[in-house]
């Protein structure tokens, strides 16, 4: 367990920070650090020497502002540093390999839709002339609503009907290097039927079933049973049927999807040695291809244990664009081919770090209490037999305590079920009980102790009932066990003397947070602080810009939290950028498919019957209306 009650089984942690526990220096990426007035501190990665801002004034100022957790929070310095980062990384790569090809990468809108975001990184991938990839009508249409550089591409990947392949087609008249991507020899039959009722070329390409899979979370994604792209038979139909009709000239690109989030690097090198071996032999069937896309799967550290692992990568972005570019530039130069253009479509790499979710802690349940608790003199033996521990309890008797504990407090248990001793008896057990685990607590942080005391005190950490719905913010963590990096974003010189899991605002025993990322691994708990009522308590989820903002439901009706951009500057503020209110009661009653009208007149007529009635005042109608209008208007979470 890496629990802060394991502090005295090694030498050197009491020398570290209190805040090195989390890890902000191992998967920060140095975005974040840890201000001397224990604040969490942005860092604006675009001007290293400028003075980290501090997270809580940032959300003081929000709330002068009118603007309440929980929020979602856009940091479009870290967004842009994430694309000069890759784009860079790739023209080095180029450089030092001697590549006589361009990248051109896009953006998979499927990854993070959200207007402001979208526009951002059309606005900052410009330089680099930056594209999107759209993987469907809807994608399609945001895609040519943006003003892309003119050598920037557009690609279209998944299942495309006829209106699909003539928007795309025709968008070329416009100047948008618009690429049908083909996913099936079908599809094939529809670029055909468009072409020869539009008259206007398509700009092709063929999507590549590879055989080799990835590890990780997401190896279904990869391989020859993964959903999308063609196999060799299928390839070769392909090509027949372009040069028959007179189109095999508009064939230009080849796309290969390696894989996401791909722990291990060499499996991207892997994939992408089979990838040239299919671009070569295409070429050779007399396919002009001028362009190597090699898909997504450029991972993010969330854990930073920089290995091949669940949620963490073994390879930084310079190393994954050093991989891809030499074995390109080698299998192109066995072959004597000209070197393509290289584009990948690395969504994660780009939103992941640019977003963070902020709530604050409404209450907690607390399993220990400091206040110490006496038996009374009539009380069952078990009772005072449980207080009776407090005597024996020192460290090397750690373990012998908490089990005579658990002993007594299952017996008085079993004893209240069959009527033995009453509930203030119970009670009394239960404070004695709560009393004895924050000695123990207390203790176990203190000493050295085995690992078996931490998995048992984990297993009685505090609950922090915090205001976020896990469904609706953080979906990936509910159905994938996704992880991200979660920390307090105040009091971080403080020493966190408690442990807790997170449980979210719904009325569901699955909106709960219970893994954790820390310094020295994972955790069944997170370390955090006593709440008061003198100032809230905040805690942040980064790393939490890829596909969480569109894939939450509406369980229980919580719809989007408030979402702000910021902007960090040279002097150490920043600038808001863009505001965007959260979801009002009436708006997600929208989406269900109720009218917020019809609602407010059906109540009122439930007032009016009531006052016809005499159950219910004049004056009590108007304060049930003026309420139920007030409720109906206001923004769905925790006020």
């Amino acid at each position: 367990m890496s629990s802060i009650a394991a502090k005295g089984t090694t030498d050197d942690s009491t020398d570290q920070e209190p805040h090195a526990i989390y890890g902000f220096e191992r998967w920060g990426r140095d975005l974040l650090t840890v201000l001397k007035n224990g604040d969490v501190g942005l860092k604006n990665p675009l001007k290293p020497d400028t003075v980290p801002i501090s997270l809580p004034s940032i959300i003081r100022d929000l709330e002068q502002r009118g603007i309440h957790a929980p929020l979602l929070l856009r940091v479009s310095s870290f967004l842009e540093n994430e694309i000069r980062s890759i784009n860079n990384a790739f023209e080095t790569a180029i450089k030092q390999a001697g590549y006589r090809g361009v990248y051109r990468g896009v953006f998979p809108i499927k990854v993070n839709q959200q207007a402001q975001v979208i526009r951002q990184i059309v606005d900052f991938g410009r330089p680099y002339s930056f594209g999107l990839e759209a993987g469907s009508k809807p994608e399609l249409v945001i895609a040519l609503a943006q003003s892309l550089e003119r050598d920037a591409l557009v690609m279209c990947n998944g299942v495309k009907d006829l209106k699909f392949i003539r928007l795309a087609i025709l968008s070329r008249k416009l100047g948008f290097n618009t690429a049908i991507v083909l996913e099936s020899p079908k599809e094939l039959e529809t670029v055909i039927e468009a072409y020869q009722e539009l008259g206007v070329e398509p700009l092709l390409g063929v999507r590549v079933k590879l055989f080799n899979r990835i590890g990780g979370d997401w190896a279904e994604s990869s391989g020859d049973r993964s959903t999308f792209g063609m196999n060799t038979d299928q390839l070769v139909s392909v090509i027949d049927r372009l040069r028959d009709v007179g189109l095999l000239h508009c064939l230009k690109f080849q796309h290969s999807h390696l894989g996401s989030q791909i722990p291990d690097v060499n499996d991207v090198r892997r994939a992408s040695v089979e990838a040239c071996r299919y671009f070569v032999d295409l070429t050779k069937e007399g396919a002009p291809l001028t362009h190597l896309d090699l898909g997504g799967g450029l991972g993010v550290d969330y854990t930073g244990e920089k290995k091949a692992s669940k949620s963490s990568i073994n390879y930084s972005i310079m190393e994954y664009c050093e991989n891809v570019v030499e074995t390109v530039r080698y299998a192109m130069d066995e072959a004597g081919l000209e070197h393509p253009t290289l584009t990948t479509e690395s969504g994660r790499a780009i939103v992941a770090t640019s977003s963070m979710l902020i709530f604050n802690v409404l209450e907690t349940t607390l399993y220990d209490s400091g206040v110490a608790s006496k038996p009374e003199p009539s009380d069952y033996h078990y009772v005072k037999d449980l207080a009776a521990i407090e005597t024996y309890l020192e460290p090397k008797r750690l373990q012998e305590c908490i089990n005579d504990a658990s002993f007594y407090r299952n017996e008085l248990r079993n004893l209240f079920l069959r009527n033995v001793i009453n509930l203030r008896q119970m009670a009394r057990a239960e404070r004695i009980y709560l009393y004895l685990m924050s000695r123990i607590k207390l203790m176990a942080h203190e000493a050295e102790h085995s690992t078996e005391i931490d998995e048992q005190l984990d297993a009685l950490a505090d609950i922090y009932h915090c205001n976020f719905s896990l469904f609706q913010s953080l979906p990936d963590v509910w159905a994938i066990n996704q992880l991200h990096p979660i920390a307090p974003l105040q009091q971080l010189n403080e020493e966190p003397m408690r442990r807790a899991i997170l449980s979210d605002i719904t009325c569901d025993s699955d909106g709960k947070i219970d893994e954790f990322i820390l310094a020295d691994g994972l955790s069944p708990s997170l370390p955090v602080h006593d709440v008061t009522d003198e100032r809230p308590y905040y805690l942040g989820v980064f790393f939490v810009g890829a596909y969480q903002e569109t894939l939450g439901d509406l369980h229980n009706l919580f719809g989007d939290t408030n979402v702000v951009t910021i902007e960090l500057r040279e002097d150490g503020h920043f600038d808001l950028l863009q505001e965007v209110e959260g979801d009002t009661i009436a708006e997600v009653m929208s989406y269900v498919e109720f009218d917020p009208k019809d609602c407010v007149d059906d109540f009122r007529k439930l007032l009016d019957l009531a006052t016809s009635d005499k159950r219910l005042k004049s004056s009590e109608r108007k304060l049930l209306i003026a309420t139920y209008r007030e409720a109906i208007n206001s923004y769905t979470y925790f006020e």
